[in-house]
C-alpha cells in the first residue's frame, strides 16, 4: 500500500510525506492552491512549478516551498513523485507516486475541457487512482465553454442597454481568471474585487495572458458602472462593497447552476453553468483512461460514483476527506472579502 489514510491526510510512509494534508505536517505535497487542498502550517511544501506564485500568495512569504516541473520525477526517500497537469486551475496537478512496482495517482481536482489559463489535463496510467467526485451525478454535463461565454456576453450587453451594472460572482482563484480570459473584453470595462485583483497579478506573474482589468477599489466615487462587468467572490453578495455599483444584475458562474433551484438559492438573476471540475462523462472517461484496477473516490458524490464503478466491474471505494470541491459557500476556497 503506497498511500494510507491518516488523521492528517494521505500519507506515504516510505517517502515520509503527505499529499494535500488537512493538518500541518513536516512535508506536504500539494496538488493545487485552493484552500481545501493547500492549508497553512506545514514545515515544507512541494508543488508543480506553475502553481508556485499562487501557493506563495496563499501561504505567505516565509513558507518553505519547493517546486518541480510537470513530468519531472523527484525521489523522496526512494519514492518516485511527479506532477502532471490536472487542468483545474493554474499549477493544478495530479500527483503520481511510484514505489516497489506500484503506481498511485492522486487527481486533486481536475477538468478535461481546455482552459487558456492553465495547462490542459493529461491522462496518467495508474494501478490505484484517487478521483474527486464533485459533480459525480449523471445530471452534471457541461456545454462547451465557448457557448457559456456567448451567454455571458449577451447578458452583459443586455444589461448595458438597460443601464445596469453586470456583477458576476465567481470563485476568486481559477474561475475568475477563466472568465476574464473568456469574455469579450471589447464590450466594456472589466472591474474586479480585491481578492480577484491579487490573484490576477499572480497569474500574470506566472506568464498567463489576461486582458486588461481594473481594480474596483481604485474607481472614483462618481464612477459610472452601467457599462461595466464586475467580477467578485459570491461572499460579497449583500455587502456594503456591492452597493457601490448601484442598479445591478447579478449572476453566478458555477457548475451548481446546472440545477435551477441553486440559482434561486443564490438570489441571482442568471446562473451560468461553468465549472472547473469534470462533469459526469469527464469523470468516467478519465477513470477509464488511467487503466486503474482500483479507484478511490473522494469529495462530492462519492457513494454514487463508487457504486456506479462497482456495478460496471471496477473495484471502487469511498475515501473520506475534508475537501469541498466547488463549494457553493466558498469557505474553503476564497480569500476574505474586502471590508469596505
Amino acid at each position: 500500500m503506497v498511500l494510507t489514510h491518516t488523521d492528517h491526510g494521505l500519507y506515504c510512509a516510505a517517502g515520509d510525506f503527505f499529499i494535500d494534508p488537512w493538518q500541518p505536517v513536516a512535508r506536504a505535497v500539494i496538488s493545487h492552491a485552493h484552500g481545501d487542498h493547500a492549508r497553512a502550517g506545514s514545515a515544507a511544501y512541494l508543488c508543480a512549478t506553475p502553481g508556485e506564485s499562487i501557493l506563495r500568495l496563499r501561504m505567505g512569504p516565509e513558507a518553505h516551498i519547493e517546486t518541480a516541473a510537470y513530468g519531472q520525477t523527484l525521489r523522496l526517500n526512494g519514492v518516485a513523485v511527479s506532477f502532471h497537469p490536472a487542468g483545474h486551475i493554474l499549477g493544478s496537478a495530479q500527483v503520481r507516486v511510484a514505489h516497489d512496482g506500484e503506481v498511485w495517482v492522486v487527481s486533486g481536482d481536475y477538468k478535461t475541457e481546455p482552459d487558456p489559463t492553465c495547462a490542459p489535463f493529461e491522462s496518467v496510467a495508474a494501478d490505484t487512482f484517487i478521483t474527486e467526485a464533485t459533480f459525480g451525478l449523471p445530471i452534471y454535463r457541461w456545454q462547451p465553454s465557448a457557448a457559456v461565454f456567448d451567454q455571458i456576453n449577451a447578458w452583459w450587453r443586455a444589461n448595458q442597454t438597460a443601464g445596469r451594472t453586470s456583477v458576476l460572482f465567481a470563485y476568486a482563484l481559477g474561475k475568475a481568471q477563466r472568465i476574464l480570459a473568456g469574455v469579450d473584453a471589447a464590450i466594456g470595462p472589466i472591474y474586479v474585487h480585491g481578492a480577484v485583483h491579487r490573484l490576477n497579478a499572480a497569474y500574470r506573474a506566472a506568464g498567463v495572458p489576461l486582458p486588461h482589468w481594473r481594480y474596483a477599489g481604485d474607481a472614483p466615487p462618481d464612477q459610472d458602472w452601467s457599462q461595466a462587468l464586475v467580477i467578485a467572490p459570491a461572499s460579497t453578495q449583500g455587502t456594503p462593497w456591492l452597493r457601490r455599483f448601484g442598479d445591478v444584475s447579478a449572476a453566478f458562474a458555477s457548475g451548481w447552476m446546472r440545477v435551477r433551484g441553486q440559482r434561486r438559492r443564490r438570489s441571482v438573476d442568471r446562473g451560468f453553468v461553468l465549472s472547473d471540475h469534470a462533469d459526469w462523462p469527464g469523470l468516467l472517461a478519465v477513470i477509464a483512461a488511467t487503466g486503474a484496477g482500483r479507484v478511490l473516490v473522494t469529495h462530492g458524490y462519492t457513494a454514487v460514483l463508487a457504486r456506479y464503478l462497482r456495478e460496471n466491474g471496477r473495484e471502487a471505494y469511498e475515501l473520506n476527506a475534508p475537501y469541498s470541491g466547488e463549494s457553493l459557500d466558498e469557505a474553503a476556497n476564497e480569500g476574505a472579502p474586502e471590508a469596505h
